[in-house]
């Protein structure tokens, strides 16, 4: 009977198993603000991306009227486009506070960091049901095992060659047999010095283990098509966001002129451009957790690549998009991306165990991580703590934002 529910679950749910009446109170919000935290080398991607810090803020822990509390990274926009309207007193169902504060995100756009605001409440509210029924997180969500499959990325295009196949090689040796790193060497101009790396991480990794690539939206399509052109040769499992992921026509014209498979969707913030994305040639859905709008988006995504018959993976922080991984099958992967990952990681006491290209839940209510409080005073990285009360707060909201 469990088998027909895991095999049901996975191949039709697009939404959570929760009571979307279940009421909500909030009662208190702490914030924790972050100096930046520094990853272990400098690191960027073919457009510039990230440098020397992980991608932190800060984090927020949110407290309903029971006293029960959820916490997530989160960056300060959450302090002014969310807490306002939460933080009054008033009592709405789930589906009630999402619907509201939707709408009322409505003119910064869908595409928007306000609405990537709305969706780590929306994680917060999921959090907070899942702990009042002392819970983890995931199994709350409906899933029957207690991991989820990931493949590893890297690969830093300040990284020389050796650096680079040295750190395939060694996500090999971890269990992994997806491995992905970055191209685009000297903004898409050295296409050479990408394929030689391709070459010789295909040599260093054998035949079957499957290696991805990422331009990061570097390249116009002639250009795109001529690299896939040259890395043909070394077989790769998808190529990632060869060119704008807003421009849909160039995508649609690099899937046809390559052949080749083609992903996106880090970039996006709802399910409805995924329909777009797979209209025009995509191959492989790739919603990123921290950017969602809606967490139930991510089944819907995971629903239209089954129907479709494409590839699903997630991306984003792997200690927490573990729990919506194991949900999903061990084809469906999440991207453990290392160089944003590990310093992310070591902001926390408590994490999914990382085991032979898998993630390994712990099992505690509520979501599959805890901020180490005491380590981040001590390293510096706190920078300060606020709070703010339903009772004593005198925020208010307002669309600040370019008419």
């Amino acid at each position: 009977m469990q088998e027909k529910i895991e095999n049901q679950f996975n191949e039709v749910v697009d939404k959570f198993p929760v009571d979307e009446n279940t009421p909500f109170r909030f009662s208190k919000a702490v914030y924790y603000n972050f100096n930046p935290v520094r990853v272990k080398k400098p690191w960027r991607d073919a457009t510039g991306g990230f440098g020397e810090f992980a991608p932190l803020q800060g984090w927020i822990t949110l407290v309903d009227s029971e006293g029960t509390e959820a916490g997530t990274f989160c960056s300060t926009g959450l302090l002014g486009n969310i807490l306002p309207l939460v933080l009054t007193g008033e009592t709405r169902t789930y589906r009630e506070w999402y619907e509201f504060i939707y709408w009322k995100m409505r003119n910064y756009g869908f595409q928007s960091g306000q609405i990537v605001d709305l969706g780590q409440l929306d994680l917060l509210m999921l959090e907070l049901m899942a702990r009042r029924e002392g819970k983890p997180l995931h199994r709350f969500l409906g899933a029957t095992k207690d991991w989820a499959a990931a493949y590893k990325g890297g690969g830093s295009l300040l990284s020389d060659d050796d650096e680079l196949v040295a750190d395939m090689v060694r996500y090999v040796g971890e269990g992994y047999r997806t491995v992905k790193f970055k191209v685009g060497s000297d903004w898409g101009q050295n296409m050479e010095r990408d394929v030689r790396r391709m070459e010789k991480v295909r040599k260093a990794v054998g035949d079957d283990v499957e290696i991805a690539v990422d331009g990061n939206q570097v390249w116009n399509v002639d250009e795109a098509v001529r690299f896939a052109d040259m890395i043909r040769p070394y077989r790769p499992a998808w190529y990632e966001e060869p060119v704008h992921s807003h421009d849909m026509n160039a995508i649609r014209q690099v899937k046809e002129r390559t052949g080749m498979v083609i992903g996106y969707g880090e970039s996006m913030r709802n399910y409805y451009v995924f329909e777009t994305y797979a209209e025009k040639g995509v191959d492989h859905l790739m919603p990123l957790v921290g950017r969602m709008s809606k967490m139930d988006d991510l089944l819907k995504i995971r629903k239209l690549a089954k129907e479709k018959g494409l590839r699903f993976s997630s991306g984003g922080t792997v200690w927490i998009n573990a729990a919506f991984g194991a949900l999903y099958d061990e084809d469906e992967a999440l991207e453990n991306h290392e160089p944003m990952t590990e310093p992310i990681g070591e902001c926390l006491s408590i994490k999914p165990e990382e085991k032979g290209g898998r993630l390994y839940l712990p099992d505690i209510p509520g979501a599959p991580v805890r901020l180490d409080l005491k380590k981040l005073e001590k390293n510096g990285v706190l920078e300060s703590v606020k709070y703010y009360t339903a009772a004593k707060t005198n925020l208010s909201f307002a669309v600040r934002a370019a008419y």
